[in-house]
């Protein structure tokens, strides 16, 4: 699968800018809910354990859910995620990261993608498992890239993420429990190529424009919309940019306006 290649290398990108960071960088708090980088990084090598036990082990994956769900009661998932790893920090968890990373990128590259596969919440094929991991690298990036005033340059493997915010069209008015107020609004997005990429068809819910890294932005809730250049018209438009959820998960409002944004380090 593709995917697995992209997860890879979002991965290894993230990977290269942690490469010279001293130990003590590792606990700069970031603008996600004043995680430090350590937080993000042990957050996306626990996950990513997990959906590697999710295809080799199905009862090793229940253990873990199991562990976790006992764990972050109360909400203290980096805690719990601290604890599992053994307080694993700065380069030595960058690293134990980055091979676990590659060995399942390796794995679900040969999987069957059709494959159903256990997960916190509903089954999910191999596809949609590799690619939510790819998102999540992504999303939980941005905020490490922020907190160091670098801006990203994206590739055209962000489009995997801009179809997870088409395909998570219906779910997040769903998880809110309303009705879509319409058909999706049509998207008109300018890859990092250059390449436009288009969903939907034009009709009276309107019609979103721009650049393709912001609308992923938008729907992984790194952005709020109003941070954004991103062209917005009809409602059914702006209501769904003000409420927009690709992830799984309880329903999450997006930062509020000027929350996170791209540090200016004085470089």
């Amino acid at each position: 699968m593709q995917q697995a290649i992209d997860f890879l290398d979002e991965s290894k990108a993230l990977s290269t800018l942690l490469a010279s960071l001293s130990e003590g960088d590792f606990e700069t708090p970031t603008q996600f809910k004043g995680w430090t980088i350590n937080n993000i990084i042990r957050h996306l090598h626990v996950w990513n354990i997990a959906v590697d036990l999710s295809l080799h082990d199905e009862a090793a994956f229940g253990a873990f859910v199991t562990a976790m769900m006992a764990g972050v009661r109360g909400g203290k998932l980096p805690a719990f995620e601290e604890s599992y790893l053994d307080g694993l920090s700065g380069h030595a968890l960058r690293n134990a990261w980055i091979e676990r990373a590659e060995a399942t990128a390796v794995a679900f590259a040969e999987a069957d993608p059709k494959l159903r596969l256990k997960w916190v919440g509903p089954d999910m094929s191999a596809l949609s498992s590799i690619t939510a991991r790819l998102m999540e690298t992504w999303a939980h990036g941005q905020a490490v890239y922020d907190v160091l005033g670098v801006e990203r340059q994206d590739t055209d493997r962000i489009g995997n993420i801009a179809r997870l915010g088409v395909n998570t069209w219906g779910f997040t008015w769903k998880n809110r429990r309303t009705e879509p107020p319409g058909p999706m609004p049509k998207l008109c997005l300018f890859a990092p190529s250059g390449a436009v990429w288009e969903y939907g068809e034009l009709s009276e819910s309107g019609m979103i424009s721009g650049n393709a890294t912001e609308f992923c932005q938008v729907v992984t809730q790194c952005r709020n919309i109003a941070d954004t250049a991103l062209e917005v018209t009809g409602e059914v438009a702006h209501q769904w940019m003000e409420i927009a959820q690709c992830f799984a998960g309880p329903p999450q409002d997006p930062p509020a306006k000027g929350i996170r944004h791209r540090a200016d380090r004085g470089v």
